[in-house]
């Protein structure tokens, strides 16, 4: 694994992630770990969170979707 330096943290910052982290019961390198891969998920991850909200939609009926596409189509640019 690699090793990641970050300068110049404002205090405010660093006494945030400290609070979290603490409230969470784990270091301040265990959050920013934690808060990296929520932000930068793998692409397999990506996608499967993906359709999992998927899951979660109301259907859309074909029509609908055939009108969205049209109109989207012959838009103006």
């Amino acid at each position: 694994m690699a090793t990641l330096t970050i300068r110049n943290v404002p205090d405010d910052v660093v006494t945030r992630l400290k609070k979290v982290a603490a409230n969470k019961g784990h270091s301040m390198e265990q959050e920013l770990r934690e808060l990296l891969k929520t932000r930068y998920p793998s692409r397999e991850a990506a996608i499967t969170s993906m359709r999992e909200s998927w899951k979660t939609m109301p259907p859309t009926p074909r029509e609908q979707a055939d009108k969205w596409l049209e109109d989207t189509r012959n838009r103006p640019i």
